[in-house]
């Protein structure tokens, strides 16, 4: 991972800080609430397609 790497939160972690952050290159997603553990590799747009498809929910 790029050091440089900034990270963009959800603007629903605020609701039990239970989302993701996305990486500035677009191509990785983690656990916001634990910023040091792993990464996922993801095809941002099939993801976020799929989250407003009502893929991901609970």
């Amino acid at each position: 991972m790029n050091a440089k790497t900034t990270w963009r939160k959800s603007s629903y972690s605020a609701n039990a800080g239970t989302c993701v952050e996305l990486a500035s290159s677009l191509d990785r997603i983690r656990d916001s609430k634990d910023p040091q553990g792993p990464t996922l590799r993801v095809d941002v747009a099939g993801f976020v397609q799929a989250v407003k498809g009502g893929r991901f929910d609970r």
